[in-house]
């Protein structure tokens, strides 16, 4: 009986042995790989996010083009720079043909960087403007930061 005691703990001992755990120098050097492999590849990552809300910029102000063709159609106008874009998802009194809404939803939705569009009607180029202020949020700037307006994206839909 002893004996088969004996027995047992040597095996349940001899796959203790067999299982040995990492050092801390091993955890270290493989965190510090990852840490690496993060910092080349991190930054690509964020560009591409960035470079993604430009491009869903310039989209939802072609949207907003196609919208407002329509909302010329209906009306015989574009809106006023006072009515904004809020007329193609809300009547105002004063607008006859009226048939929106135009914009699915029912709301206005804001440029990726959660901030209002600027419309502007007549626009320096044409009858209406539509504006992003870009990632500052403030007219100007340059690269992420840049404006992006419906008369650079059409210019830039033709190219």
């Amino acid at each position: 009986m002893a004996n088969r005691r004996f027995n047992a703990m040597r095996r349940r001992n001899a796959r203790l042995d067999g299982q040995r755990g990492f050092t801390l120098v091993e955890m270290l050097v493989v965190i510090t790989i990852i840490g690496m492999i993060m910092g080349l590849i991190g930054p690509r990552v964020l560009n591409y996010m960035s470079e993604s809300k430009v491009k869903t910029a310039r989209i939802q102000i072609q949207s907003f083009g196609n919208s407002l063709d329509l909302f010329y159609l209906d009306v015989g106008r574009y809106p006023t720079s006072a009515e904004g874009l809020a007329a193609l998802v809300r009547p105002n009194g004063a607008i006859n043909g009226w048939a929106g809404p135009y914009l699915k939803g029912g709301v206005v939705p804001n440029d990726p960087w959660n901030n209002a569009y600027v419309y502007r009607s007549p626009g320096q180029a044409g009858p209406y403007e539509i504006m992003s202020y870009g990632a500052d949020g403030q007219e100007g700037g340059t690269g992420l930061a840049a404006d992006i307006t419906s008369t650079t994206t059409s210019s830039a839909k033709n190219e």
